[in-house]
């Protein structure tokens, strides 16, 4: 390094190079030529520390205006002496810049060390509920039992025996983490001791053996909004597994399923029912009345003359929308019901009604 070469030179970027681009350069390099992967590498060395000391420079704004203006000259004397110092000495000073490039790279730090990771969040949980149509009709509250990890009852969650409770972690200092040196890097790995919860349990639980959660049974009261659906999902914060290292706990999901009805199909916010009348009542006109799933009875109007599968409609008394606006509609398949046995006057009156019936199609088809 007694000829210095250009700065923009040793990180390949062009002298209008943007600051990102600089950096970029620079990490590029530092990871090719650090003495971690290039054991022994003198050449390899050198480089590192021309690539180091070129960033510096490009890096700093003030400084690079006058490298910029000025070359090495406009550099001055009496800064960091890169050409003499080791590799040691050049990752202790700028070893705030390694722990920026290297820290969530490679496991390298630079001499830093890694911040300690917040507790994890606990996962997800999905179980899958059936319920009937009426409860779906006007919105409920149910319990969904699920099995899964919960916090020990004996300790209250703290994983320690009574009378006891967790310590700081003396191996990690409570940082969950420990640091172990390998020639100039430093390697931040989770502590053995404390297995990254920073506390140490002296005298465990007996139920749960300091683990903080026992496998058991448990319910969570679940509400199921008027309208709610087949294949839709309800998401329940904070009702799934615990996280690790008392981290937040993960969400349920509900999958919804309705049972059949006896009385209803449903499609979509829309309710179908079937309702038989007899051949009088649908040959001279009455009402149909039928209960919906909430209790309430509504009445529709049958028209005389009214034809099997003939359905009749009646507006707003569907299922309810998610959404609060209004209700779908409420449809009803009209069946005509056929006797299966008549005494002997009812089949002498069905035959003179076809006699009659027969006479008036006549005399229509003598007018027209």
């Amino acid at each position: 390094m007694s000829e210095k070469r250009d700065f923009y030179e040793v990180l390949e970027v062009p002298k209008d190079a943007a600051a990102d681009d600089i950096r970029k350069a620079y990490r590029k390099a530092a990871l090719k030529y650090h003495p971690d992967r290039n054991p022994g590498d003198a050449a390899a060395e050198e480089k590192f520390k021309e690539a180091t000391e070129a960033y510096s420079v490009l890096s700093d704004e003030q400084k690079k205006e006058q490298y910029d203006r000025f070359g090495h000259a406009g550099l001055g004397q009496g800064g960091f002496d890169f050409q003499h110092a080791g590799v040691g000495d050049i990752l202790s000073q700028f070893q705030d810049l390694f722990s920026d490039f290297f820290g969530g790279f490679g496991g390298f730090s630079g001499g830093g060390q890694r911040r300690r990771r917040g507790p994890e969040r606990g996962q997800d949980v999905r179980v899958e509920a059936a319920i009937s149509l009426k409860d779906a009709f006007a919105g409920t509250k149910h319990e969904v039992g699920i099995r899964g990890s919960a916090p020990c009852d004996t300790c209250g969650g703290s994983g320690a025996q009574a009378g006891t409770r967790p310590e700081r972690c003396s191996q990690c200092n409570g940082n969950g983490q420990v640091t172990t040196q390998r020639g100039f890097i430093m390697f931040s790995t989770t502590c053995p001791r404390c297995r990254g919860t920073g506390e140490h349990i002296a005298k465990p639980c007996e139920s749960c053996s300091g683990t903080r959660y026992v496998e058991k049974k448990r319910k969570v009261l679940v509400t199921f909004p008027a309208g709610i659906d087949t294949g839709q999902t309800l998401r329940v914060p904070g009702q799934g597994m615990p996280g690790p290292a008392n981290g937040v706990p993960g969400d349920l999901y509900v999958d919804v399923v309705l049972e059949e009805d006896a009385t209803f199909q449903r499609d979509g916010q829309d309710l179908v029912a079937r309702r038989q009348i007899s051949f009088p009542e649908a040959a001279l006109g009455g009402d149909v009345t039928l209960e919906l799933p909430d209790g309430v009875s509504v009445s529709a109007d049958v028209p005389a003359g009214t034809q099997p599968g003939t359905v009749i409609s009646i507006r707003g008394k569907g299922m309810p929308r998610l959404d609060g606006r209004g209700r779908g509609d409420l449809h009803i398949v009209v069946e005509v019901a056929v006797p299966k046995k008549l005494s002997r006057r009812a089949k002498k009156l069905l035959q003179e009604l076809e006699e009659e019936l027969g006479e008036s199609d006549d005399k229509e088809a003598c007018v027209g």
